[in-house]
Order: C-alpha cells, then sequence, then structure tokens
C-alpha cells in the first residue's frame, strides 16, 4: 500500500445507490449445511427457499410467544 492516496479527482458517492438491497452472505457450519442441502434436494426446492421459509417458521413461533 502507499503511504497516501490522491483523492481530489475523486466524485462523492459515486457508486452509491439509494434504496439498494444488499444480501448478507450467511455461513453454515459444515454439517449444517450438507442436511439442509439434502433435505431441499430431496423436496425438489432451492436451498434458500427452505432455509428463509424454516426462518420465517421460527419467527413466527417467536413473535408468538411474546
Amino acid at each position: 500500500m502507499r503511504d497516501e492516496y490522491d483523492f481530489t479527482k475523486g466524485q462523492r458517492g459515486k457508486f452509491f445507490k439509494p434504496n439498494t438491497t444488499m444480501n448478507l452472505p450467511v455461513y453454515l457450519d459444515h454439517d449444517v449445511l450438507v442436511y439442509f442441502t439434502d433435505k431441499a434436494k430431496s423436496k425438489g426446492v432451492e436451498l434458500n427457499k427452505m432455509i428463509n421459509d424454516l426462518l420465517k417458521k421460527d419467527i413466527a413461533l417467536i413473535e408468538g410467544v411474546k
């Protein structure tokens, strides 16, 4: 890395896009990933759909207890 960088020709907000949704990566333990990958394949659904559905059910359970 350089000691200093010249940003005089830089443009503030050049890459900013309002109302953009970021998809954050979620890292599963290997055994959890293998389990859900197998379940998703056997049911013929995508892994992300299966995980999202399970998390939504958990959220509903948690909210129901409040």
